[in-house]
Formats: structure tokens, C-alpha cells, sequence
């Protein structure tokens, strides 16, 4: 697990390093400059002419101190600072002192076409407002050039908290960033714009992480670790009684997905409660599961009872028979994942609840969820879904992401499982964004597979959050060693869920 800051929290993380720890800037600074320059000797040569483009602050002068230990070293390096050096900060002020007692040419304007290096130390995480005027020139002008560009802590125009472009933006083809991970180099359109990511230490201690009280993290593969291990002597009630309430008429592709991603997950046992029409096709298609039909004379609330942990929503329709199923399931303490119609059925269970303000409009609308819902609940809604259930616009959703996480997850315990090109799992303030998966797994039948993960862990005895966000991870990372064999263009979520055996073998772990 890796831990992600947003601009207030890495402030106030270098404040209490210098002023409380006593490490002096001059010493981030020089560690800093290293870090950029180790990354960048993997791929340079001393033929290269490099550029280092300066703004007036602290990210400015990380970039001077690394161009001037590059022009120590043999590499031919000049400065641009097209800021008047009265308004640049201290630090940045002693680094040109250097860098210009060393005979390194620094110019307030200099022809970008003449360098093939650009280090981009323009701005750096404190941006707040959209870049212009002749700096919007320049950064057009990289962006629009035959340049090689590697970016100081994030690409100067990139918004460290939301990743939005701040009216223009450096693209890099590698960011080094310092300490942690921004919000910003993950969210899109932010991520676009990074390129390949380093994140460097450069001497912050753990104390600081912990005081600015980190919420926000990412996974890696050595985070499949918390897969729980299989016993040797477990039968297949041991590892877990899954039901799956999906599929109408038509849909039962949604039922198959969610029972195949289930069972590849490492359930021990699922059942499909689907249409009866669908009885064929799913016995042909995946004789593993059990099935049983809700629009029959079945008992269902024996059905719900022989369940460790429900799925309800994949494919099913609104109907009155469907809601009736939503409102048996919800009345449960078993663990519960809850998608697509379910989740539009719960929408319409609250739809008059509101407030002009759209964060109070979303907390009471949420606060009604977690009376509705059982505990630890988890809800897997894409965009629209979600603003369905939140009764907010969809372009809200993308333009203040990591806010409707807070909103959604404030004072509860539900598990909301937002699905995008960047997943973000929320619960009781806790953040995970996913970093997982690629653009061909926005494909139908997707969702599905990874309810099907989600409920595998559960069974196997994960709590919610947990399960939820390793759940993201490994869907992501299925759709990424599918694509390797067939594409993004032809992936589909059928060769998603066939993946999801790989990611789960023990010597991947």
C-alpha cells in the first residue's frame, strides 16, 4: 500500500520536516535535484542539450540544483527564467547564485528549438490558478516542440488535488515526484500528462505522513499478499456460499460474468438466481453454479438464507418482482454488493430527499442509504448511476471526484465502489484510487466481472473495504494482462474475467 497526498497535506508534510524536524530546505532541495538526475541518466547522453525551464519558487530551484550538478558532471546545460529574480523565493534565489558562479547561462530568453532536454521546474503543487501570458506560451511551445521533458514533482499546470488542467500543461514523459504520490498525477487528465512516474524519497520521515493523517493510498502487486490463503483441509463451504440475484430476459450474459469472475476469485460455491428463461443458457454456460429462478415458485428466502454473501443488481430490470428482491436482500446482515438496477432502485427509494446545496443534498441522501442498507454494504455504481443516486449532475462527478468520495463516505459505513477510468473505493473518510487497468475495460459486461471479484473475497471471509479495493486492483490488473495478448480494441470482459486465474496464482504473490 501506497500512500497519496493532495497539495495541503504535502505542504504541510515539508513545513513540519523543516521547521519541526530541522532538516533544512537546502537538503530536500540538493536530494531532490539527485532523484531527478538518476532518473534521467537511465535515458540521456552528454550529447544532449539540455534545458532547465524555471519558475520563481522551490520547484524552480530543485531544477536549477539539478542542472547545475548535470553541468558538474559534463552535460551541457543552460537556465531559463523568464521571471523577474526579485519575486523568486530564497532558496531559489542561493540555487541561481551557484548555478551563475559556475559559469552556467542563465537567460530570461532562450530558443527552446535549440535543446532537445527540457527539465520542467516551472511550477510545482501549489498551481491555483490557470497559467497565461507568456509562461502559457512557453509551456505551448515545449508541448508543441521535438522535446524530451521530464517534470519536477508534477508537470507545471497540473492540479496536484484534481489532476485538471489549469488552462495549459506541460507533457511530460516522466514526472519525478518527491515524498508521495499526488492526487493530481492520478486522477485524469492529469495522469495523461505525467507520463512515467517515479516517486522519490527524498528524506521525509513517517512522522509526517501520520501528523497530516494520510487517507488516500494505491496498491501495488505486492499488495495480492492480502489474497487470503486457501486452507488445505477447507471444502468448498469453507470458502464461501455466493448468491447471485441477475439477469432478466436477455441479460443473461450480466448473471454469467458476475458467477465466472466469483468462482475464479476462489468462492467455493455459487448459485444464480436469475429469469427462468435464462435457465439453458446459464446451465450450458457455467454448469459450476447452482441456479434457481425468482420469477417461479421458488422459496426465496430459503435461497437468501443458504447465502454467506449476496450480489444483487447485474442485468435484472426494474420490475415489481425485482424490487421486492432488492427490499429481501437488504433486509439481511449478510455481506451485500449492489450494482446497476439495484442501485437505480435505490435511487427511486429516495428520490425526494434533497437540499439545494449539493454536498448536504449527498450526505442526507447517504444517511438514508446506510438506514436502508446493512452495514459494510458495498455499492458498485458507474457515473451515471451514481449521480442518479446522488441526485447530482454527472459532470459534477468528474469535476469534484475526490469531494463526493468524502460527501458519500462521511458518517457511515457503506463501501462505494465508483467506477471510472480511475476506480475510487470509498468508506468512513478512506480513500483508495486505483491504478490498475487500461482503457479497453470500458466494455459491457466489465462491472460484472468485477462484482463477481468483489463477492469472491467476501466469501472468502474479507471484510468490505478490503475486499472492495483489492477487488479493483485485481480487475484492473486482469484487463491489463489481457490487453497484452489481445489489445485494448478487443478486449472484452470475457477475457477479463479468463484473466483473473493468472493474477490469482500463489506465485504471483
Amino acid at each position: 500500500m501506497k500512500y497519496i497526498v493532495d497539495s495541503v497535506k504535502m505542504k504541510e508534510i515539508d513545513r513540519y520536516t523543516m521547521e519541526e524536524i530541522k532538516i533544512p530546505p537546502a537538503v530536500l532541495m540538493e536530494r531532490a535535484a539527485m532523484e531527478v538526475i538518476a532518473v534521467m541518466k537511465q535515458s540521456i547522453t552528454k550529447d544532449d542539450r539540455i534545458l532547465v525551464v524555471c519558475g520563481p519558487g522551490n520547484n524552480g530551484g530543485d531544477g536549477v540544483a539539478a542542472g547545475r550538478i548535470l553541468h558538474l558532471q559534463g552535460y551541457q546545460v543552460a537556465i531559463l527564467l523568464p521571471f523577474n529574480i526579485e519575486i523568486c523565493s530564497q532558496q531559489m534565489k542561493e540555487q541561481l547564485t551557484i548555478a551563475g558562479n559556475l559559469g552556467i547561462s542563465i537567460d530570461s530568453s532562450i530558443r527552446l528549438h535549440e535543446y532537445n532536454i527540457i527539465i520542467d521546474a516551472i511550477f510545482g503543487i501549489g498551481l491555483s490558478k490557470p497559467i497565461e501570458g507568456n509562461m502559457a506560451d512557453i509551456i505551448n511551445e515545449i508541448n508543441n516542440g521535438n522535446h524530451r521533458v521530464f517534470s519536477v514533482d508534477i508537470p507545471s499546470g497540473i492540479s496536484a488535488d484534481t489532476g485538471r488542467v489549469m488552462n495549459t500543461a506541460i507533457k511530460a514523459e516522466c514526472t519525478i515526484t518527491f515524498g508521495y504520490m499526488k492526487q493530481g498525477l492520478i486522477l485524469y487528465p492529469g495522469a495523461d500528462y505525467a507520463g512515467r512516474i517515479t516517486v522519490a524519497d527524498i528524506g521525509f520521515p513517517d512522522e509526517a505522513l501520520h501528523r497530516v493523517g494520510a487517507d488516500t493510498f494505491y496498491y501495488t502487486k505486492g499488495d495480492l499478499a492480502k489474497i487470503p490463503k486457501r486452507k488445505n483441509d477447507g471444502h468448498k463451504g469453507t470458502f464461501g456460499k455466493v448468491l447471485i440475484i441477475a439477469g432478466s430476459e436477455g441479460m443473461s450474459g450480466a448473471a454469467y460474468l458476475s458467477a465466472k469472475a466469483c468462482l475464479k476469485t476462489g468462492a467455493g460455491m455459487v448459485k444464480i438466481l436469475t429469469s427462468s428463461c435464462n435457465r439453458v443458457i446459464i446451465q450450458s454456460m457455467i454448469p459450476e453454479a447452482l441456479y434457481a429462478s425468482y420469477d417461479m415458485d421458488e422459496n426465496i428466502k430459503s435461497i437468501i438464507d443458504w447465502a454467506d454473501v449476496i450480489i444483487i443488481g447485474p442485468g435484472l430490470g426494474i420490475t415489481r418482482r425485482i424490487e421486492e428482491l432488492v427490499d429481501l436482500v437488504t433486509c439481511t446482515q449478510k455481506p451485500l454488493v449492489i450494482d446497476a438496477d439495484a442501485i437505480n432502485i435505490l435511487a427511486n427509494r429516495i428520490k425526494n430527499i434533497g437540499d439545494d446545496r449539493i454536498s448536504m443534498r449527498i450526505i442526507k441522501r447517504t444517511d438514508k442509504l446506510a438506514e436502508i442498507l446493512p452495514e459494510n454494504a458495498v455499492l458498485t455504481p458507474h457515473p451515471m448511476e451514481l449521480a442518479r443516486l446522488l441526485d447530482i449532475d454527472i459532470d459534477d462527478i468528474s469535476d469534484n471526484i475526490i469531494d463526493i468520495a468524502n460527501q458519500c463516505s462521511y458518517n457511515n459505513e457503506l463501501v462505494y465502489v465508483m467506477k471510472n477510468a480511475r476506480t475510487i473505493v470509498a468508506c468512513s473518510g478512506k480513500k483508495y484510487i486505483n491504478i490498475s487497468g487500461n482503457c479497453g475495460m470500458a466494455t459491457a459486461g466489465s462491472g460484472d466481472v468485477l462484482t463477481g471479484i468483489i463477492a469472491g473475497l467476501l466469501a472468502q471471509g474479507m471484510e468490505s473495504y478490503e475486499a472492495s479495493c483489492l477487488a479493483v486492483y485485481i480487475h484492473g490488473l486482469a484487463g491489463d494482462l489481457a490487453s497484452e495478448e489481445i489489445g485494448t480494441y478487443s478486449l472484452m470482459a470475457g477475457n477479463i474475467a479468463d484473466a483473473i486465474s493468472n493474477i490469482m496464482k500463489e506465485e504471483t504473490r
